[in-house]
């Protein structure tokens, strides 16, 4: 257990700006030696910012970083290294077809007289594995590893480093319950043996169960520290959110209620999704919450085709849904993902290419497309959703993110629609184009549309959404509707935690 006052790092005063927008105002985080220290916010808080500074990746504009009380500059990732600061990102940085040993040493290998001595590399490696009391093969390839395994292996590297601090990224995103369980029980271990834990989650139980401290950020600050005995739910949300929020949906103009229903029964898919059900509505605005890695991609990219479920069905109007992209587009499916430079435009074509490119079934004549047609169809995307600069022959690169998703959506909104899917669609967009975007998906239910909307901003759910299905570990875990739905209530479901607001599912 951590001595109060025993400080391993602290940071105060830590400013950070990008394109003269503040992400870190005055930041304070203190950590002490052998103490697990929890940090928590909001998507878009400030958490990575801060988290890129202390490892090197970023420079702090101004502020102070002290180590074990002397001030240090941290302007590399070896400059963190060098003062024990080691980071396990959600995506492990291991090199699977190496053994654990080679990835340990992969980058800092001992050699003597300019050879690879193995055998003392081994050595070092069974000396840690010994004094930490990891069940591991020093020798084992890491490809046979699962994922808490590789963990492991990550966190033998860092201790080879010599890390006095361990910065862990959502951990237990890609873990089972029972691998979840394993790197407690490590963490508690390393604990107790002196080394610090900086624990990244969204996940409160793990919070409350893990660390000896709590702190929260909101909107790029440090709002407060809590410790292990002042840890409760409600005062964790408090802090995140800044005030209890209940948004009402502006309900003016009647919407139209088709018959069109998807019905997705039993889904599952790899280890990710677990014996999903659910219906979504003509006309619906259906928003699905949830945390990272809790599946909510996974599942609007199967009910796309662009992933293939292991098990389960999924129907529109009673007809099952085909399993490939190509097909569901004919049918009236669209999907705005979430990476949308990687997934959802050409960045080198022009606004008209982009736009156009899901409708050559419908421009073409004889297997030739109309120019006439494909002009028109552009200018009325770009007139209809007001994307700027209105320059039909511009990039879609060199436009802003909240063009570039209008131009995403002009795509799709072209056609006949059935149903949409939407990942994250505000995400990187300014406060102002968010406001056009919700305009345009409340048209669109409007006129009877299905339209699914993943999203990890609360305020765009309880604002947007008619109804709520908050995800937790694959599965549906509670139900909202508009009339009752507050941000505290989603994230406390996100988290595993069942509300009064909400309905069991």
């Amino acid at each position: 257990m951590f001595v109060e006052n025993n400080l391993l790092l602290q940071a105060i005063g830590i400013n950070k700006q990008f394109s003269g927008v503040p992400v870190l105002k005055d930041v304070g985080l203190s950590i002490n030696k052998g103490e697990v220290h929890a940090l928590m916010g909001e998507n878009g808080a400030g958490k990575s910012t801060l988290i890129k500074i202390i490892t090197g990746v970023y420079t702090k504009d101004s502020g102070e970083i002290f180590i074990e009380g002397k001030p240090v500059e941290i302007n590399s990732r070896q400059d963190a290294r060098n003062f024990g600061i080691s980071v396990i990102y959600q995506e492990l940085s291991l090199i699977p077809a190496l053994t654990v040993v080679d990835n340990i040493f992969l980058g800092q290998e001992i050699r003597h007289r300019g050879i690879l001595d193995k055998k003392e590399m081994r050595r070092r490696v069974k000396e840690l594995i010994e004094k930490y009391e990891f069940d591991i093969n020093p020798d084992a390839i890491v490809q046979s590893f699962g994922m808490a395994k590789r963990q492991l292996v990550e966190i033998l590297k860092a201790l080879s480093m010599e890390a006095k601090l361990i910065i862990m990224d959502e951990p237990t995103s890609a873990l089972s319950a029972a691998e979840s369980e394993k790197l407690f029980e490590t963490i508690s271990g390393l604990r107790d043996k002196g080394t610090s834990i900086l624990y990244i989650s969204h996940r409160l139980e793990e919070v409350y169960r893990l660390s000896d401290r709590l702190t929260v950020m909101r909107d790029g600050e440090n709002v407060g520290v809590l410790t292990k005995e002042e840890i409760t739910p409600a005062k964790v949300m408090r802090m995140m959110i800044g005030r209890e929020v209940k948004q009402i949906k502006d309900t003016s103009g009647k919407k139209i209620f088709n018959d069109n229903v998807l019905e997705v029964k039993n889904l599952a898919y790899k280890n990710i999704l677990k014996d999903v059900s659910f219906k979504a509505y003509g006309g619906e605005i259906l928003g699905i919450g949830g945390l990272v890695g809790s599946g909510r991609t996974e599942l609007i990219r199967c009910i796309y085709g662009a992933e293939k479920q292991s098990k389960g069905t999924i129907t529109l109007n009673g007809k099952p849904v085909k399993k490939s992209i190509s097909k569901n587009i004919r049918n009236g499916f669209s999907l705005v993902p979430e990476d949308r430079r990687s997934q959802g435009f050409f960045p080198v074509l022009s606004i008209e290419k982009n736009v156009t490119i899901a409708s050559y079934d419908k421009l073409a004549k004889f297997g030739v497309v109309s120019r006439k047609k494909e002009i028109e169809l552009t200018k009325k995307a770009i007139k209809d959703y007001d994307i700027r600069p209105p320059l039909r022959n511009m990039p879609v690169g060199n436009l802003s993110g909240g063009n570039q998703q209008k131009v995403i959506l002009g795509r799709w909104l072209t056609r006949d629609l059935k149903v949409l899917l939407l990942d994250e669609p505000t995400a990187g967009i300014d406060v102002g184009v968010k406001g056009e975007l919700y305009q345009f998906l409340e048209e669109l239910s409007k006129k009877g549309t299905i339209i699914i909307m993943v999203s990890s901003d609360l305020g765009e759910l309880t604002h947007v959404a008619d109804r709520i299905l908050v995800m937790h570990d694959g599965r549906f875990f509670e139900e909202f509707t508009h009339e009752n739905v507050t941000q505290t209530a989603v994230l406390l479901a996100a988290s595993g935690v069942h509300t009064e607001e909400g309905k069991a599912l």
